[in-house]
């Protein structure tokens, strides 16, 4: 390669294809030179209030010292040891910690390498376990629309098959059930007549599910809405009744997110399979745990197999286990419910905007603040303004979204916040 690039930024552009972005129209890429705090440093000197906490896992914000801490002394002992047939402190310790945070009944826990895998570890667990019990039929994926789980192969068949990212790929993927999307919100009545087509779904389609996958009152990347708990609720007593496992995706909910733990709590249930990550290693590191019941693990264990067929080339790793371990701590070191009624408070602020031309929907729950507006914007120059302003916040589609480190300050969040509203009532920036 013998062509010279005027800036790492032009060799970035020509050759490093980003997330969701073209390569041949791609998106901006902004320079980081280092990070602290909730503060982002460019190249280009600018220093970035970060709204997105890395896309929400950097919840203890960057270049935390006590997780510095943690993975320079385990970087002196072992960074990676395969863990067929090794185990090792750090990840002995996570699973403590997974087990006695979960509810009782989730006491197996799988180590992955990412959110998605977490997903795929999640669905084979559920399609392995009902093959193991002699019902091989049960094989299908059911969830509700609107939802996203993931980029991988089994992850995207259980996103929305319409408006989701993935409908090219729809004739390589397993064909799923999809119920409708909750309508009942949060904060409003419940409609008892919500879950009626849901349950037509499940008495025709029983005998061949292994699993329903929901992500617990906020689907996340699928449009950033919040549901009402009792539909959550209605899930399990439906998957109970037709014996149909729960696969609870908490990876962008888990560790405090929506003013709970878990998200479900807000429901009163716990599912059979859970799956966490994002902010698992506080940022750090990639990582992921599935956990399920002993009833599952056991009868897994006991079929044709007799094993569990996964094995992540580089999972539990020591590493990451030592940051999310760090990570964990601190969520009870810091008080992570008063950070997050905090953080809530402030974020009542951009209801003040809800009434404007240009916004279809203002919605808050814990530490995520969304407006929905009427069109969509144009990512690249709303994105550039917000540098402008001295804020990083990535909208996609017709959402302009927050969700902060939990270590934020208030005046912080607060020039977040006023960046959002001032960027709202001025829709020339998003064209």
């Amino acid at each position: 390669m013998n062509k010279k690039y005027t800036s790492d930024i032009e060799f970035d552009q020509q050759h490093i294809w980003h997330p969701y972005t073209s390569m041949t129209q791609p998106l901006p890429a902004y320079k980081v030179v280092k990070a602290n705090g909730v503060r982002i440093t460019l190249e280009s000197g600018e220093q970035l209030i970060d709204g997105m906490a890395s896309w929400w896992s950097v919840v203890h914000g960057y270049n935390h010292q006590a997780i510095n801490r943690a993975m320079h002394q385990q970087i002196d002992q072992v960074s990676h040891v395969m863990f067929g047939g090794l185990t090792h402190q750090p990840a002995i310790d996570l699973c403590r910690k997974l087990v006695a945070m979960t509810p009782a009944n989730l006491d197996k826990v799988f180590l992955a390498d990412s959110g998605s895998v977490a997903v795929e570890v999640a669905i084979k667990m559920a399609i392995q376990y009902w093959h193991s019990k002699g019902k091989a039929q049960k094989n299908t994926l059911m969830t509700v629309k609107g939802g996203y789980h993931g980029d991988t192969f089994a992850a995207m068949s259980v996103c929305d098959p319409v408006n989701g990212m993935h409908q090219l790929f729809q004739g390589f993927m397993a064909k799923s059930v999809f119920a409708p999307q909750p309508k009942s919100q949060f904060h409003q009545c419940w409609d008892h007549a919500e879950t009626e087509e849901l349950e037509q779904l499940f008495a025709q389609h029983h005998q061949h599910l292994a699993a329903f996958i929901i992500e617990p009152i906020v689907q996340g990347a699928g449009g950033m809405r919040f549901y009402h708990p009792e539909y959550l609720k209605q899930c399990r007593l439906l998957c109970d009744k037709y014996d149909v496992l729960l696969i609870a995706d908490e990876i962008a909910t888990g560790f405090g997110r929506t003013g709970k733990l878990f998200a479900f709590e807000h429901a009163e249930i716990s599912p059979d399979i859970l799956c966490l990550g994002k902010a698992l290693t506080g940022g750090y590191l990639t990582l992921a745990a599935t956990l399920c019941t002993k009833a599952i693990a056991d009868t897994i264990s006991s079929g044709d197999a007799g094993v569990f067929m996964h094995g992540p080339t580089f999972m539990g790793n020591p590493l990451a286990c030592s940051a999310a371990n760090a990570s964990l701590s601190l969520l009870a070191e810091n008080q992570w419910q008063t950070q997050i009624i905090d953080i809530e408070t402030c974020l009542q602020d951009l209801k003040s905007i809800a009434n404007h031309d240009n916004v279809a929907d203002v919605r808050v729950l814990g530490a995520i603040g969304v407006v929905e507006t009427k069109q969509s914007v144009n990512t690249a120059a709303i994105q550039a303004h917000f540098v402008k302003m001295g804020v990083w916040i990535r909208p996609f589609g017709k959402l302009i979204y927050i969700m902060p480190p939990y270590v934020i300050s208030k005046n912080d969040l607060q020039q977040l916040i006023d960046a959002v509203k001032q960027v709202v009532q001025y829709p020339d920036i998003w064209n």
